[in-house]
């Protein structure tokens, strides 16, 4: 039954209780995975990493016995890799030894499971929760659109919800397509949980008609690409967070350090992909995604002058949008012109992804502007 309002209430219930259902699933997923990666062993990648390790130090102490001016050693490694060691001394001034080269950690680990089997069961299931509680959150998008008779993102209970789905969809259809992601399983699901949680605790708006503004084809076609954009940039975003973490791993390890932080976590480390492998990974979304931000960007500007007249009033909204672009074409740029990598093209990475998170959640709770009429 509709109400006055042209709010169907029964749907709308149902929509609500739909989100809090598939957040319990997500949960219990969530849960699953860490005892997939408690439980996963290093592998036999990882083992074989350890072997190297040792025959590294040994082959370097050899190297600093000898008072040769010169000496080039390789060292086998995991996979047929090789390391090389070229050590430089001058005879009664000590030794000083460079390494320098590519061995196994430059190999991508075996994933969250490693070679356990008990802990692969736990990943599958895991896996298989996340797609319940996606079929779930699919439901509640959907009824809550139905309640209204309208595309369900209109304020932003509605696009955090979105959201959420968008980070879970597209993981899920890495898996379909047979890519080695399921470590991504657990940030997905811990940031699926948190979105939803701000969304229902913070953010939460009754469903409701749009302002006559909204009433336009363009809702659909801004606001869906900006959905798919956020869930690209979230993606990459973790991406950098890895390569970050691997990075300093690899360079401790290198050093011999095996303590510390990282050194503690060893296991979980080695079980990753490659420090290359991630930063390649996050470099590749955001060359994806850039162009989609750039149309999300024009087709906000034409739905402007079809609701308010003009193109570009320099909005906060629309201002936080332009900045945020201009920080990926930054990144961008640095990446393909001066050749960055590495840790210089992630800091830009996370710059640019802080843009994008204070357009998103700083904008529009904290700063009045014309993006103000669709609540919070």
């Amino acid at each position: 039954m509709h109400l006055a309002s042209g709010v169907d209430p029964q749907l709308a219930d149902l929509s609500n209780k739909l989100i809090y259902s598939a957040m319990v699933v997500y949960t219990i997923a969530m849960f699953a995975h860490m005892i997939e990666w408690t439980f996963g062993s290093k592998g036999a990648v990882a083992v074989r990493s350890q072997q190297q390790s040792g025959s590294l130090a040994e082959t370097v102490a050899a190297v600093e016995a000898k008072a040769a001016k010169k000496v080039t050693v390789t060292v086998a490694g995991a996979g047929g890799s090789t390391t090389t060691l070229t050590r430089t001394a001058v005879a009664g001034e000590g030794a000083t030894v460079v390494t320098s080269g590519r061995g196994a950690e430059e190999e991508d680990g075996p994933g969250a499971a490693g070679t356990s089997e008990r802990a692969d069961l736990a990943g599958r299931i895991a896996v298989s929760l996340t797609v319940l509680g996606a079929l779930l959150h699919a439901g509640g998008i959907v009824t809550r659109g139905l309640s209204v008779s309208r595309w369900p993102w209109g304020n932003m209970y509605e696009f955090s919800c979105a959201f959420a789905f968008a980070m879970t969809a597209a993981y899920l259809g890495l898996l379909a397509a047979r890519k080695n992601v399921r470590w991504l399983g657990l940030p997905v699901v811990l940031a699926g949980l948190l979105t939803l949680g701000i969304a229902t605790t913070v953010l939460y708006t009754d469903s409701d008609q749009l302002v006559p503004a909204l009433h336009s084809p363009w809702l659909a076609i801004h606001v869906s690409t900006a959905i798919f954009c956020g869930g690209a940039f979230y993606a990459a975003f973790i991406a950098t967070l890895l390569y970050l973490g691997k990075d300093a791993f690899d360079k401790r390890i290198a050093a011999g350090l095996t303590t510390g932080p990282l050194g503690t976590s060893a296991s979980i480390w080695r079980r990753l992909p490659a420090a290359s492998t991630f930063d390649k990974l996050s470099y590749r979304i955001n060359a994806l995604v850039f162009p989609l931000w750039t149309f999300t960007i024009i087709a906000g500007a034409v739905w402007a002058e079809a609701a308010w007249g003009k193109y570009w009033e320099w909005d906060p909204k629309e201002t936080w949008s332009f900045i945020t672009w201009v920080a990926y074409a930054c990144y961008l740029h640095a990446r393909a012109t001066a050749g960055w990598k590495g840790r210089k093209a992630a800091y830009l990475a996370l710059a640019a992804f802080a843009c994008w998170l204070f357009n998103y959640y700083g904008v529009n709770i904290f700063v009045t502007g014309k993006h103000s009429y669709a609540g919070i």
